[in-house]
Order: C-alpha cells, then structure tokens, then sequence
C-alpha cells in the first residue's frame, strides 16, 4: 500500500512492517499505540522504525492512518480514571486508620 509520511511516498506491506518490527522492544506506551503481533509499540516509535526519519519528522496521525489502512490494530490515549471524591469525614477517619479489635 502507498502512503505518505512527512511528505515522503512509502510502499508499506503488513508483512514487511512485521518484519520490520521484530526484534524489536516496545518502548512504555504513554499515548496512541499500535498492537504488532502480541506486542503494544507506541505510535512515534512504530513510524520511526518503518520509515527511518526522526520521530519530529511525522506526526502520529499519519502513521496510525497508514497502520489501520494495513490492518493492525491501533488504541487511543486511554481515558483518565476520575479522581476519587471523599468528603472531610472520610479522609478523616482514613488518616486515623481502622479501629483496633480488643
């Protein structure tokens, strides 16, 4: 398939993205990522990998765009968990601890 990242035309095969990423170690996912065969890769690093051009080169879009069109699997930046509101009555008794059983 052809696509374009950072202004430069690719012929990117699933195939040769697989091979392209094996061996390689995954790097901590902090926001977008693509799943490559078990494996969760972050976004910036998958396009740096199969393009060879410095992660500031591309944007994220791109390449998420190119691995959907290719078929992998991709995940966006997972939700916040809402913080926990407690009132004063509960941090309270928190900070005091649990009552001691006689």
């Amino acid at each position: 398939m052809r696509c374009v990242i950072a202004r430069f035309p690719f012929d990117l095969t699933k195939s040769g993205v697989l091979e392209s990423m094996k061996g390689i170690k995954p790097e901590p996912v902090t926001g977008e990522s693509v799943i490559i065969g078990r494996r969760h890769y972050p976004v910036k690093q998958v396009g740096q990998v199969i393009t060879r051009q410095d992660r500031r080169d591309f944007s994220t879009g791109e390449v998420l765009r190119a691995m959907v069109l290719l078929g992998f699997t991709c995940r966006a930046l997972p939700e916040a968990v809402p913080a926990r509101i407690e009132s004063p009555l509960q941090r309270a008794s928190a900070m005091l601890g649990a009552p001691l059983s006689a």
